[in-house]
């Protein structure tokens, strides 16, 4: 069975830490002692994409849920091939994962990395990534429903908060549906990574001995106050 979409099923809120390729062994023992959720391999972001590297890293990672992304540059992502070679990387690596996530933007490899998520039984994470701004609600229910019309097991909305208003559009939309991922960058969306997992969201991402995505507290810090505010939580961490 599957193991992210088991955990993801009991309804408690998980923790991401991403990683790249140059902790390799170590970062994996380190995740594992830290009994990090979701360890979230970030392929774009590594020194070397070639398919043997990346299966050996994320070998590295096994009982650990793993969720891989070959993050695309019109999103933020740092990968440089084409994308039949991102395509290619995609189909080798899922079957060793418990879930993908592309975006969906992506359309050229969009429908074919889903069929290969569920050739394998493994989680698609449709997602969605906004560094300037937060859109309008229409526009952030629209992407929730195209996501999930391409077949996403899980949606993933992530904008940059720069108001309150931009908190309540985000919140609003989380509480509209289900199965989503929903996050508030930058300052002002700091909060929504503690507090969105109360009203629904499946996954928060934090960071171990790395510089942070804007907004994101640190390992220690996000577990401390996700026990101190997710009873559930608390309890399964033990």
């Amino acid at each position: 069975m599957n193991t992210l979409r088991a955990l993801i099923d009991t309804g408690v809120p998980l923790v991401a830490v991403s990683f790249d390729d140059r902790g390799g062994e170590r970062a994996a023992e380190e995740a594992r002692a830290a009994r990090v959720d979701v360890a979230e391999i970030r392929v774009d972001r590594f020194g070397d994409t070639g398919t043997d590297h990346v299966l050996r890293q994320v070998a590295a990672f096994r009982g650990l849920p793993a969720l891989a992304t070959i993050r695309s540059r019109a999103e933020g992502g740092f990968w440089q091939g084409s994308e039949q070679e991102r395509l290619d990387l995609f189909r080798a690596l899922t079957p060793h994962v418990d879930a993908v996530d592309v975006e969906l933007s992506s359309r050229a490899v969009l429908a074919d990395v889903l069929a290969t998520a569920r050739e394998h039984d493994v989680l698609s994470v449709v997602s969605f990534h906004d560094f300037d701004r937060t859109p309008p609600l229409d526009d952030l229910r629209a992407t929730v429903r195209d996501a999930r019309e391409a077949g996403a097991d899980l949606v993933k909305i992530s904008t940059m908060a720069r108001s309150r208003d931009d908190l309540r559009r985000l919140a609003t939309v989380l509480l509209e549906g289900d199965d989503l991922i929903v996050i508030g960058m930058g300052e002002v969306g700091t909060a929504s990574r503690i507090f969105f997992p109360a009203l629904g969201s499946k996954i928060t991402y934090t960071f171990l001995g790395a510089a942070p995505t804007s907004g994101q507290l640190d390992f220690e810090e996000t577990v401390r106050l996700m026990r101190r505010f997710h009873p559930d939580f608390g309890r399964r961490e033990g």
